[in-house]
């Protein structure tokens, strides 16, 4: 498998991603004839089960999970001096992987008139969501009727512009509002569990209209109408929402959060909307994600607006 490749925002340099569960994921999405007969045989199994995913998830809970995470730590480099409680105090693996955050250690941009990025994690961006399917596979347009399930909010988001936001399992797992208004209730769509990792991605594009997620509009003052969606993927079957449905909500205020593994966050603008910031374009181009920390910019109010 080849490795992936992304640029840290922070530093504008081109890094090589530790990817978490690289063996498993060469076993599903390889190229070898062992690994295509695996997948084929065994994928949709696993992804179309949600036992697999709910087992894993239950022994991650178990307090003898605990003593996964320092080494885990230690492997992926996370800073701990982020963390808003001390390591001690985590009583099994996944209250560790839904770590809150020091308020501090993500301030969220100040300008009203900007979205921010709601998670920690590697962002793609599409300025029209037809041309999505240059960053994984070529001539597949991404299915906003099949992702949406509602065929008058595909025809509001027809044109519209994209974000791709993917979680590994090493980052903070929390999910926030990219632009404060009113949240509707967050709408559930059953699916598979398939990996949102870009070796699985580049194989089947479709995981993205196909897997289980939650979608919910939010109506704010500067970028109209804004679809959010977050994506299960592989033994992340569980997508908690912690906002009040049908509420004013701020930028930046929590909305919920993944537990373990990895999952993928979807937002969509209506057209015109939104002007994304040069860089995140810039990379996307050239089909490089760009790491961001939840709270910086994604980009501002258009002026057509």
């Amino acid at each position: 498998m080849n490795d992936i490749h992304y640029v840290d925002r922070a530093t504008e340099k081109v890094l090589k991603e530790k990817v978490y569960g690289r063996r498993a994921l060469s076993l599903f999405y390889g190229h070898s004839f062992f690994a295509r007969l695996f997948a084929m045989i065994f994928l949709p199994v696993f992804a179309h089960c949600s036992v697999f995913s709910r087992f894993y998830g239950f022994l991650q809970k178990r307090s003898c999970s605990k003593k996964n995470i320092a080494p885990f730590i230690a492997a992926y480099d996370i800073d701990v001096s982020e963390f808003a409680d001390p390591v001690d105090s985590f009583h099994s693996f996944n209250d560790f992987f839904i770590r809150k955050l020091k308020k501090e250690c993500r301030p969220i941009h100040p300008n009203s008139d900007v979205a921010i990025a709601p998670v920690d994690g590697r962002y793609l961006v599409a300025e029209n969501v037809s041309e999505a399917s240059q960053f994984y596979a070529k001539g597949q347009c991404f299915d906003l009727q099949s992702f949406l399930q509602d065929p008058s909010l595909a025809g509001q988001y027809r044109d519209s512009s994209m974000v791709i936001a993917r979680l590994n399992p090493t980052d903070y797992h929390r999910f926030h509002f990219p632009v404060g208004g009113l949240a509707a209730s967050a709408q559930c769509i059953g699916g598979p569990l398939f990996s949102v990792n870009p070796f699985a991605l580049v194989k089947r594009f479709s995981i993205l209209w196909e897997n289980k997620r939650m979608i919910t509009k939010i109506r704010s003052e500067f970028f109209g109408e804004v679809c959010m969606a977050e994506i299960g993927a592989t033994c992340v079957g569980s997508i908690h929402q912690t906002f009040r449905p049908d509420s004013r909500v701020q930028k930046g205020e929590e909305k919920g959060y993944f537990s373990f593994g990895g999952s993928c966050v979807i937002l969509l603008f209506e057209k015109g909307r939104i002007r994304f910031d040069a860089d995140l374009l810039e990379n996307s181009s050239r089909n490089l994600e760009t790491k961001c920390l939840f709270g910086t910019s994604l980009g501002c109010q258009s002026s057509n607006y």
